[in-house]
Parts: C-alpha cells; structure tokens; sequence
C-alpha cells in the first residue's frame, strides 16, 4: 500500500510538471476593467481597484494615462497643461509638526511630531511612507467607479503653490494644481491653523473636474497610523491601531444614538462602511489619533484591514466620502492629549479609551495637568496627586483599621465559640446556634466584620481609574523624573523602584493587627508582596511611583491610627469547662429514680446536700491528714 501510495503521488507530479511545461495555460494578459465592470453604481467612499491603482503607482511618471495601450490614431494624446517638470517634495513645518508632501498626487508622504520622540529618539512618524507602496497614501483623490481617472490623479505631477511653507502666526496654505488636455482640472488645498490649540489640524478640500462637469471624489487616508512602541512589555495595556469614529451612523434606515464606535483589524469586515451625521471617523492607536472631523453633514467613512510584512500588528486603512461641492473636511493628526482634542471638538475626547471608569479618570487627568502646571515634573505630580488621593480616603482607611483592631480585639472570644462547637458537622443544625452567638458577640462590642474589607474595596474603582490615567496618559510618553527613570510610560530600567515597593507592601503588611484573617487569608496576603514585585517589574515607571507613594502614605496612616487606638486590649477568656453549669451527682447504678413532686424534690435536695456535705468532710479530712 505504501509503494501505490508513493507511486500514485511521483506520477501526480510529473503530471502537473509535464503540463505547465508542455501545455500549460496561455500568458493572461492585463487589462484594466472599465468603469462598467467595477461598479460604477457603487455608493461613495467605495474604491475598488487597488491592484489596478496599485499597478499604475510604479509607473513611469511621464505617462500617466494608459501607454501600455496603443492610443487610436483619430484621438490625440493627454498632454499635461498645467503641472511640475519634476517629482519633489514640498516641506511644511512649524514649532509642532515636520511634514512633507509629495507633488506626485498632491499627497502627503511624512507627517512627523517633533514633541514625541521614537525608540531612536527620532520625532515620531505617523504617516507611515514606509508601507505605502502600492498603497493609497494619505490624501489621495479616488474616483468611484473610474479607476483609470484614479490612477491619472494619483500619477500626476502637480504644480506647487511653495517650495517650502514655514507656519508663523497667520494661517498658510498649501495648494497643488494640475490640468491636462483632455478637460482634467484638479486642484487639492491643505490650510494649517496657526493657533497653539489646534497645532495638528489641517482643512483639506479638493475638486475634480473633467469634460462632463464636477466628480465626486472620496479622500483616502491609506496606510494607517504609526507611532505603537516596540519598547513596552507584557504588562502594560497597548492599544493597538484600530477604527474609531463618533456619531449617528445610519443602519437599516434609521439614525442609531450618538456614541462611539470601535473596531479591531479583524472586526473590521464585520461592518466595514458607516454613513450619517459622523461628529469623527479615522484610526488611534493607544497614544495618537488621525481623524476626518465631516461634522454634521452627510458623510461616509469605510474602513479596510492591512496586513503588512516585517509589521507584527494590522493596520486600519480609511477613506471618507462627502458631497459633491459641500466643501473642505478638517483632519486633526496628532496626540491624544485631553486639552488637545477638546480644543478641535468638544467630543473629539471621546476618542481616548479610558474605560468604564472615564467618570472618575477625568477628574484625575485634569487634576495632573494642573499640578503639573505648577510643578512641571510628571512625576512629582504624580507623587502630589497621590497625597491628595489618600487625604480623600484617608477616612475610610482609618475606618477600617480600627475595624480590623477591634475584630484583632474579639478574637479570643471568637475561638472560644467556635471551640464550643468545633465537634459538629457542618451541616448540623445546631451550628446555627453559633452563628447567633458570633453576631451577639459583633452586636454587643459594635463590631462589624465587613467594615473592615468595605472601606478598602471603596478605593478600588480610584486605584483602577488612577491605573488606566497613567497607562493611557500622552503626557507620561517619554516624559523623565529624576536619575535614571527618564520615562514614565516605560518600566524602570534597573528595577530599583519595584523592589523598593515590594519592600514597603511586607513592612505594611507587619503592621496590620494580628489574628484578624484566617490563616488561609494571612498565608495569601503574605504572597501579595512577591506577586506585585514580580508584576510591577516591567510595569511603567508612573504607575510604580504612584503604588510606593500610596504604600508609604498607608504606612504612615498606620503608625497613626495604631498610636491614637493605643495598644490592643487582650481578653482573658476561661475555657468552656469553667462556664458549664455543674451537674449533679450521678445516681448509683439500679437505684430507682426520685418520684416526681414535692417529695422527689426534697429528696432530691436532701440527697444533694448530704453528697455535698459528705464531699466537703472527706476534703477536710484529707487536709488534716496531709
């Protein structure tokens, strides 16, 4: 069987091999569908001819129209009219941002941010150049249903407005224009704001016209976002590039509620087209956001996922589709810094995903800003924050100290109980009697078990909150310390701050009162310590300042509120014996039991004193005879 087996599968091959030599099938021949062929019903924003685009791209750029293609003699060939000699890049720069354009296309090539830096030191780049081959690049011009007009536009060489732009403190702008023979009109214009509010913001607006009037047009940002950190460990939360917009998409006819919509790479094809009123719409990752901002007019926005070579993670590419005519779209490529974003669009906020807790975590980052104002060191501020953090829960942590002193108080008496039923199952019944006994002895000394652990679990939702500020947090992203902690967002590089912790959680731990958990919760608040060293060891450097601080400010509380408490009364509680009511003494075996009455119980009291008396005589002759 193995032999056939073998010998079915070498003739298989030589079959395939002898027909792709011999026979084989014939050359497929290229040829670029026309506007029938791709849909030319398709709604805005759909663009559906990459490979042919794609194709196009590398081209020469002298040819922009279609020279594979033998030209009829009776029509004459596009010449350029209004155009660049040459391919160049125009550079726009201001105290911000470092941009390039590409007169090919009139689109941008590099969109750099020269007050966040890479792992290299580098500004960081967003527009990543470095996966748009083939690609549509940020702002490029597609003709839905016309991919031939889309890859005329895009090999064009427009004629600049500057050779270089400098933003000051009055608004510029930068246009790019191109005309041919053929009726093609195109001119794209990109204004910057001068304000230091809105330093990443830039209209653009574009029109395309040819013979047969205005086209509609679809505006494409291509690649994705850069700007993911390569440096950051298992342990801290990354968000990576993902869609993202805000509005009232529309879905089954009908306006859905405004809210905020998110989308992973894979997620994607799922619901890859949104349309409606959209306030946002574009691509963030966990520190950096580029957005078209449609506003309340009628807009489209459709996502694609991108899986690029050499990249570990997915990209998002986008294109958003307006009117015809309803003029410039503003985009914010930038940080997701709070004062930032709320400055362009009081609900461009709403693009930093700060979870459930975003009531309590604003707050919190507002508060930071504005000692950091003051201070100008992130992470002294964090050190402030912290302090003010627990002034606020400073009552319930004293609280619950003293709840766990008293219940450290009541422990003998708690043994005691339990040692009285300690012989039963328990499923007994009768242990129900010891759980009254445990809640009269809480009723009589005002003891509460729970307002021990209730307390502390209030001031969870802040340490939460306080943990997803400073992991979401652009203002901690390469932002230095002091020494050899020169970013806050990355894990301390020589460990000297985790362990430094680890330390203070074991000396918080010895001065909580003893006896007041179970040997089963001491053993797991003992491994507590050795659990969060190991984690906060590649956690980022802000959030070990922030849980040292809190523990030397707990420690701190500690000491006090055991010196206003006093030292811990001991009870002296007797063994169970000593409280038992003394029986008597057992009657003699086949003696007939006391008759019941008033002469059983004189009986029953004669006898008992005579025993008693009996007993008290042989005590005190055995005294006289020692």
């Amino acid at each position: 069987m193995e032999r056939r087996v073998l010998l079915a599968v070498t003739l298989s091959f030589l079959v395939l091999v002898l027909y792709q030599q011999w026979i084989g099938p014939p050359p497929a021949i290229e040829t670029v569908p026309d506007a029938a062929d791709t849909g030319a019903g398709a709604g805005p924003g759909v663009s559906e001819a990459p490979p042919a685009r794609a194709a196009v791209v590398d081209a020469p750029v002298a040819t922009p129209a279609r020279a594979a293609d033998p030209a009829p003699a009776d029509v004459a060939p596009v010449v350029p009219v209004v155009a660049d000699d040459r391919q160049r890049l125009v550079v726009v720069e201001s105290d911000f941002i470092l941009a390039e354009f590409d007169n090919r296309g009139g689109e941008l090539a590099s969109w750099r941010l020269k007050d966040y830096a890479d792992e290299n030191g580098e500004p960081v780049e967003l527009a990543m150049p470095e996966v748009a081959a083939g690609r549509p690049r940020p702002f490029s011009m597609l003709v839905p249903g016309n991919p031939d007009l889309t890859a005329r536009l895009d090999a064009a060489l427009f004629r600049p407005s500057a050779d270089r732009l400098r933003i000051g403190g009055e608004a510029e702008a930068l246009t790019f224009e191109y005309e041919d023979s053929s009726g093609l009109r195109v001119r794209k214009t990109f204004r910057f704001q001068p304000s230091p509010e809105q330093p990443y913001v830039l209209e653009f607006d574009a029109e395309v016209t040819t013979a047969d009037g205005i086209r509609p047009t679809t505006t494409a940002w291509g690649p994705g976002l850069g700007g993911v950190r390569a440096d950051t460990s298992w342990f801290v939360f990354q968000q990576l590039p993902a869609a993202v917009l805000y509005g009232r998409p529309i879905e089954d006819g009908l306006a859905q509620d405004t809210d905020v919509y998110r989308a992973l790479p894979a997620d994607v094809p799922e619901r890859p087209s949104y349309e409606g009123q959209l306030d946002f719409a574009g691509v963030d990752n966990h520190y950096f956001l580029a957005v078209a901002l449609p506003g309340a007019r009628a807009s489209r926005v459709d996502y694609r996922p991108l899986s690029v070579a050499g990249i570990e993670h997915d990209l998002v590419e986008f294109e958003v589709s307006l009117e015809a005519g309803a003029g410039g779209i503003p985009f914010f490529i930038g940080p997701k810094d709070f004062d930032l974003l709320a400055a362009v669009h009081p609900d461009l906020v709403r693009a930093i995903d700060f979870g459930f807790l975003s009531v309590i975590v604003v707050p919190l980052h507002r508060t930071l800003k504005w000692i950091h104002g003051f201070v100008g060191n992130y992470g002294w501020s964090i050190i402030l924050l912290t302090v003010l953090i627990n002034i606020v829960i400073f009552p319930l942590r004293h609280k619950s100290v003293v709840s766990m002193r008293k219940m450290q108080e009541l422990q003998p008496e708690m043994k005691a109980i339990q040692a009285r039923y300690s012989g039963l199952k328990a499923t007994d019944p009768a242990r129900q009697k010891m759980n009254q006994e445990v809640m009269e002895l809480y009723r009589r000394h005002g003891a509460n078990p729970a307002s021990g652990c209730l307390p502390m679990l209030l001031t969870m939702p802040i340490l939460i909150a306080f943990y997803r500020l400073l992991s979401m947090a652009v203002e901690l992203r390469g932002a230095p310390f002091m020494g050899w902690i020169d970013d806050l967002s990355v894990q301390d590089p020589f460990y000297v701050t985790p362990l430094i912790m680890g330390a203070s959680m074991v000396y918080q731990q010895r001065l909580q009162p003893a006896g007041a958990a179970s040997p089963e919760q001491q053993r797991i608040m003992t491994l507590m310590p050795v659990l969060f060293t190991v984690m906060f060891l590649w956690a980022p450097s802000g959030l070990v300042i922030y849980w040292l601080t809190s523990n030397v400010l707990g420690i701190g509380q500690t000491v006090v509120t055991n010196r206003l408490a006093g030292p811990p009364r001991v009870k002296q509680v007797r063994p169970p014996a000593e409280r038992q009511v003394k029986k008597p003494a057992a009657e003699p075996a086949g003696s007939e039991p006391p008759r019941e009455g008033a002469g059983g119980r004189q009986g029953r009291d004669r006898s008992g004193s005579k025993a008693a008396r009996q007993g008290r005589g042989s005590r005190r002759s055995r005294g006289k005879g020692r």
